[in-house]
């Protein structure tokens, strides 16, 4: 991508801005009353021409102005964008309508949050729910029901729990349970899910075989959670804002994004190949691999809890986007989750 003289940018910058706000095609008048570049109309024009030939810009119909090309986006995303710090009212709102309710489960905590940045952003909001196999082992535990059966129990640091009812082979004391117990979460804590292989399994097994009948069902949970084919949950909010963009009046581009939002595994795949854990990604028209986004802009942050990576969340607009506020609300509404997440007792 060659590099931009001074004016070019400033006017590359100035039809962004302009089409941005207005949907509309810019011409070179637009530009020169509009915006302080102190050029006329006429080399306002010529700029343009020039920057149309060099990919940055495009001319819809040839009495029209121009308008952004995928490339002037990313031009403008990586060369010209300035940050944007949300103002306390802003912020206040964002942390209103996220502890709009005392929520503890973390899966509520996602979908409030889908919801806050759809209506923060005026566009379609996707989070990626935390994934089990990735979430660490914290601790299991047996709790008995009666003489014969028990709860089988497996908690995760990201406060997943999964339990089983099992059949106990002989009545059992209290204190045979906890050392069982005791001894699985020496072993097993700290471990992601997917780090419990079977042959790990089978060595815990040797190493308890005098209790192999105690053990044997509660090890049946460990298992099943290794075969189980993950469903990732994929929340949305605001996937009718897509039919406020004048760019999504044709009946068909709306079909395919909505038969896009319905399959959640997709969503989920598209969401997971379009993060960066350091930093906000934004993918322009046709960098989105997935073709019926190939006019969205897509914008995507992980989440997570003490460091630990959870999720993804993204935003789905026209490539007619306000990046610069879009990006500045996913950072804030990223922190704040995070801290959220991580507090003790929440």
């Amino acid at each position: 991508m060659g590099s931009l003289s001074e004016r070019k940018k400033k006017i590359l910058k100035a039809v962004i801005v302009n089409y941005t706000q207005s949907a509309e095609p810019v011409g070179s008048r637009t530009v020169a009353r509009g915006y302080r570049i102190g050029l006329s109309s006429a080399t306002i024009r010529n700029e343009m021409a020039d920057l149309e030939e060099m990919g940055y810009l495009e001319q819809p119909h040839t009495s029209a102005g121009r308008i952004p090309s995928d490339k002037g986006y990313r031009y403008y995303v990586d060369h010209l964008m300035e940050g944007v710090q949300l103002t306390s009212e802003e912020k206040k709102a964002i942390k209103n309508l996220l502890n709009a309710e005392k929520i503890r489960e973390i899966e509520k905590i996602i979908l409030n949050a889908a919801r806050v940045l759809s209506l923060s952003t005026n566009y379609t909001a996707l989070i990626m729910g935390p994934q089990f196999q990735k979430a660490a082992f914290k601790q299991m535990r047996i709790l008995p029901l009666s003489e014969k059966q028990g709860l089988v129990v497996l908690i995760t640091d990201t406060g997943f729990i999964k339990n089983k009812i099992i059949d106990l082979p002989y009545s059992l004391t209290p204190s045979e349970l906890h050392q069982v117990v005791n001894y699985l979460n020496h072993k097993l804590y700290g471990l992601t899910i997917d780090q419990v292989t079977t042959s790990l399994i089978n060595e815990l097994k040797r190493d308890l075989f005098r209790r192999l009948e105690i053990l044997e069902q509660a090890f049946l949970l460990l298992e099943e959670s290794l075969k189980e084919e993950e469903q990732v949950r994929v929340y949305l909010g605001g996937t009718t804002n897509i039919l406020n963009q004048p760019e999504f009046k044709d009946v068909e581009k709306v079909r395919s994004l909505f038969s896009l939002f319905e399959q959640e595994a997709l969503l989920s795949r598209l969401l997971e190949n379009s993060s960066d854990a350091e930093q906000v990604v934004v993918n322009i028209g046709r960098e989105n691999k997935l073709q019926d986004i190939h006019e969205c802009t897509l914008v995507t942050a992980t989440y997570s809890i003490q460091d630990k990576m959870l999720g993804t969340m993204g935003i789905l607009g026209p490539t007619r986007m306000e990046y610069c506020r879009v990006i500045g609300i996913i950072n804030y509404l990223v922190d704040y989750l995070n801290l959220i997440l991580s507090t003790p007792n929440r």
